[in-house]
């Protein structure tokens, strides 16, 4: 079993920047692909991006590359979401996400793990 609680949301003016973070707890956390989605309202959830159980290897939607970053620091069982130029359609509940399984998914179904969210707002 895995626990993931999210943290650092709020509120942030268009064009700021915000960095989430997701401590992982339970059995090899370390091992597990970890991923950040994000639903907004009246929206389905969607993949934003991934991270190998590594660090070495990381995959972003067209939405956020460029201005997101996600990293993980194994010794601290924390995965980070660094997000910059935030823009009001990046206002959203995110969610950190636990795969077992390697490779690149970014169906919400392919997770075996979430935490409970974290809410950003990005005011224009």
């Amino acid at each position: 079993q895995v626990q993931l609680v999210e943290s650092g949301g709020g509120l942030v003016q268009a064009g700021g920047s915000l960095r989430l973070s997701c401590a992982a707890s339970g059995r090899s956390t370390s091992t597990y692909a970890m991923a950040w989605f994000r639903q907004a309202p009246g929206k389905e959830r969607e993949f934003a991006a991934r991270i190998s159980w590594s660090g070495g290897m990381t995959y972003y939607a067209d939405s956020v590359k460029g201005r997101f970053t996600i990293s993980r620091d194994n010794a601290k069982n924390t995965v980070y979401l660094q997000m910059n130029t935030l823009k009001p359609e990046d206002t959203a509940v995110y969610y950190c996400a636990a795969d077992r399984v390697p490779g690149w998914r970014v169906s919400v179904t392919s997770y075996d793990y979430w935490g409970q969210g974290t809410q950003v707002t990005v005011s224009s």
